[in-house]
């Protein structure tokens, strides 16, 4: 299925271009002689940086010897990466990684996320999402109200019935338990997380660590994520995230890396009814 996301369609093409060059040994100086362009702006264009215009990109799909089939895929693939994502609306408040990341979630079929200390983005609440946001006396009001908004148009991926999307999810007991915004917010919260739980069972797996675990590949780790898609020529990628740091790794042993601890983690994790009899029970600890 053709992917809804300009982010996931520069990408795919991009990555199409470059493996198809590399399986045919095509240096790059018969790419720029041929066509009448530098060096520097070939590598745009393999790095996602550059979009071809149609006539140009056509000329290489006959250079690289693609069929019919693949000519249309490709042409469709740049089609789709010169639209605008919704995230481009909030270009000002966020960096070309973390829109990146929105543009990948937004053509994904899965993720598989953990986080040590706090509930997930795709399932926090507004007054969660504000609450964490705040002690940053340097953000604004009216950005924190747009933060909020992004992040609560990021959800809708959970839950579009026309686009199937899965979220896995490792949570440490710990998450349950940080007040974040005091009793009422995290309370509140916690309802939301079960209800979630309850409603979507086919889209949303989430499991709890417990505190009783002794050990865990993750411990230590901030925010992980890794993003599966449904076509199998783009691999998996990981998102990981520290206060100071973030972004996307490719690297294919790192990713594999963070998959295996990922996988130790998912393994050590509670199930998914008692995860949920936990999560009720914290709620009930808080009235």
């Amino acid at each position: 299925m053709p992917t809804s996301s300009p982010v996931v369609a520069s990408w795919e093409l991009a990555l199409r271009l470059k493996r198809r060059r590399e399986q045919l040994g095509i240096e790059v100086r018969t790419i720029t002689e041929t066509l009448g362009f530098s060096r520097n702006y070939w590598s745009a264009v393999e790095n996602e940086r550059k979009i071809l215009s149609p006539e140009t990109l056509s000329r290489i799909i006959e250079l690289f010897e693609f069929d019919d089939e693949e000519k249309d895929e490709l042409l469709a693939l740049r089609a789709t990466a010169k639209e605008r994502g919704w995230w481009t609306r909030y270009s000002a408040l966020f960096d070309a990684d973390i829109q990146r990341l929105f543009g990948l979630e937004q053509g994904a079929r899965s993720m598989r996320g953990y986080e040590s200390l706090l509930i997930p983005g795709l399932l926090q609440t507004a007054d969660y999402i504000k609450a964490i946001m705040m002690p940053d006396v340097t953000v604004r009001q009216i950005e924190v109200d747009q933060r909020v908004e992004a992040r609560l148009r990021r959800q809708h991926r959970l839950i579009d019935p026309d686009d199937p999307f899965s979220l896995t999810v490792v949570l440490s007991e710990a998450a349950l338990r940080q007040q974040i915004g005091g009793r009422r917010v995290l309370k509140e919260q916690l309802i939301h997380l079960a209800t979630l739980i309850e409603r979507h069972p086919d889209a949303l797996d989430l499991r709890v660590i417990p505190f009783t675990a002794t050990s865990c590949g993750l411990f230590g780790a901030a925010t992980v994520h890794l993003i599966d898609f449904d076509n199998p020529q783009l691999p998996t990628l990981a998102w990981q995230e520290t206060v100071t740091t973030w972004g996307i790794i490719d690297d294919p042993i790192q990713v594999n890396n963070i998959t295996t601890a990922y996988e130790d983690a998912y393994r050590k994790a509670l199930g998914k009814e008692e995860s949920l009899q936990v999560i009720l029970a914290r709620t009930k600890d808080l009235d």
